[in-house]
Order: C-alpha cells, then structure tokens, then sequence
C-alpha cells in the first residue's frame, strides 16, 4: 500500500494516487495526503489505477475526504478504477455523491 500525492501546475487541484490495497491500513497515509495541504484545492482526484482492492473502510475514507471539499469549496473525483473497484463504488451508490471516471 502506498498513498502519494502531486499538484497540478496550476496548484488548484491535488491527485491523490492509492497504489495496492486502499483498506483501513491506508487511513492515515490517505488523511495526511489531503489534511495538510498549504494552499487551497479546488479539485481532489482520486487516482486508483493502481488500486487492485477496496472494502468499505476505503468507503469511509473517500465520504471523509469529500467532506473535508465541502461540495462548494472544491470537487472530488475518483478516477481509472478496476472493474472490481468500480463494481464496489456503484453498489455503494458512490455514483450519486462522487464524479466517477
């Protein structure tokens, strides 16, 4: 499990990238990628291409992070899920709260 973290060039948006298990041993590493951010972020992008499982602690941690968004301040979106992954997000109706792509 690893959790990095890049800007954009403009600096508005932050790409978080979960490589392996995003599960509850992640939380920590997931919760420092976005908490301490010195300059404000108008997108958070969510990067799970290289993400091979999920269970519902990773569930969690994303309703975590887009509350700390907060809808009008910036979006969140969860983007190159696996088959498997995006099968877990669309049973969990994370289609309706996240832009999924």
């Amino acid at each position: 499990m690893t959790v990095s973290t890049r800007r954009s060039d403009s600096g508005q948006v932050l790409v978080i990238q979960v490589q392996g298990r995003f599960d509850f041993s992640t939380h920590q590493a997931f919760r420092d990628a976005y908490e301490h951010c010195d300059e404000p972020v108008k997108e958070y992008v969510v990067d799970l291409t290289h993400t091979t499982y999920l269970d519902s602690s990773a569930l969690g941690m994303l309703l975590l992070l887009r509350d700390h968004a907060d809808g009008d301040v910036a979006s969140v979106v969860i983007e190159n899920c696996n088959a498997d992954v995006r099968r877990i997000l669309s049973i969990s109706n994370f289609e309706q709260l996240f832009s999924i792509r």
